[in-house]
């Protein structure tokens, strides 16, 4: 499974070059506290019905708070067929901007 870090991420966000989908897959709670532009929220539990809705082409990165929940989602996904990045650290160590549902 490949990795990315926050930091990373955060360039190619504001480089206007991000070719990945960011997937956040958190619960609502916390996704209250801010997410990543851009990102889709889907919290973990909800990965496995919403797959046929993500297109196989893509390329996803999950994020979660401390970075474990989206390595389990990764691994599932990646199981599926899917192109994936877990985000290191989650959003613990992101520093770049938030917006807020």
């Amino acid at each position: 499974m490949r990795n990315i870090q926050p930091e990373e991420l955060d360039e190619l966000i504001e480089n206007g070059t991000l070719a990945y989908k960011v997937i956040d897959v958190r619960e609502d709670e916390e996704v209250e506290q801010g997410m990543i532009p851009g990102a889709i929220h889907i919290p973990l539990q909800q990965i496995p019905e919403k797959l046929p809705e993500l297109a196989v082409d893509e390329t996803y990165v999950l994020v979660c708070r401390g970075g474990h929940r989206s390595m389990n989602a990764a691994a599932f996904m990646e199981n599926q067929g899917y192109d994936v990045i877990n985000m290191d650290g989650g959003m613990l160590e992101w520093k770049g901007e938030l917006v807020f549902k």
